[in-house]
């Protein structure tokens, strides 16, 4: 199994930059160079909203995958960078009710199976996965290799950062080949006293190996590329979050071989 191309990205809460990680970095691989695919196994399916897709374009994802109502080369969509493409969740994004889809993924073997086929077609996967650590999530880093922890530069970001490593332990337990590569303090606002004392504590608090150098500051381009439905990193590859990102991508290459 290819388990070492498979990258997951998890965080204790929502709203911390999870997907918008997840997007920018696959997007920074792709920029260097490197053959992505990211998937997204959230039922919320935010990653459609923000990998730059065509206006109407079809979105069948991994729903339709597991239902056995399409192949996975129909559900791999090119997005506007030629190393990268996306498995999107698909048609559970629009349902309420997440009790199947949960079934379908968590099944022993079949994420294990997807993200063997996945890895056969690219040099890396990167995952965006549900907020907090449920089943869903474990399933997810029972299949990884390595694992990346957003951490929003606010208040609450101390509460749940003993919370996620105290579960990032445990599934370690189950896959000792599972390596958490780091926290990446998000949303970081050099100005805001609150901001840089939360970023000043958690390196403080964290070995220093285990907290990545660079935080990803929350500009205005981020939010314009959001709302734009693109990564920042292709939308202005020149605005400090984005050469965050693609120096991250520059220090997980290094890292992960």
């Amino acid at each position: 199994m290819s388990v070492g191309k498979v990258l997951a990205i998890v965080s204790q809460k929502g709203g911390v930059g999870k997907t918008t990680t997840a997007v920018n970095l696959a997007a920074a691989f792709a920029r260097r160079g490197v053959r992505t695919i990211l998937v997204d196994v959230d039922p919320q399916g935010s990653v459609r909203y923000g990998i730059g897709l065509r206006p109407g374009q079809p979105t069948p994802g991994i729903t339709e995958y597991l239902a056995g109502d399409r192949a996975l080369q129909e559900v791999l969509l090119p997005t506007p960078l030629a190393a990268l493409r996306v498995l999107l969740a698909g048609a559970i994004a629009d349902r309420g009710d997440h009790v199947d889809f949960q079934r379908q993924v968590t099944t022993p073997g079949v994420l294990d199976e997807l993200f063997d086929e996945l890895a056969g077609r690219a040099d890396l996967v990167i995952v965006d996965t549900p907020p907090g650590l449920g089943a869903i999530v474990r399933r997810v880093l029972e299949a990884s290799a390595h694992a990346i922890v957003p951490l929003q530069c606010e208040p609450l970001a101390l509460q749940t950062t003993p919370q996620i490593l105290r579960g990032l332990q445990d599934i370690v337990a189950m896959n000792e080949a599972l390596a958490l590569e780091g926290m990446l303090l998000t949303m970081h606002e050099p100005e805001n006293p609150m901001s840089e004392r939360v970023a000043e504590y958690v390196r403080a608090s964290l070995p220093e190996d285990l907290v990545f150098e660079r935080e990803v500051p929350r500009t205005a381009a981020v939010v314009e590329a959001s709302a734009a439905g693109q990564p920042v990193v292709l939308r202005e590859p020149n605005d400090p979050a984005s050469e965050a990102y693609l120096d991250l991508a520059d220090v997980l290459r290094e890292r992960m071989g």
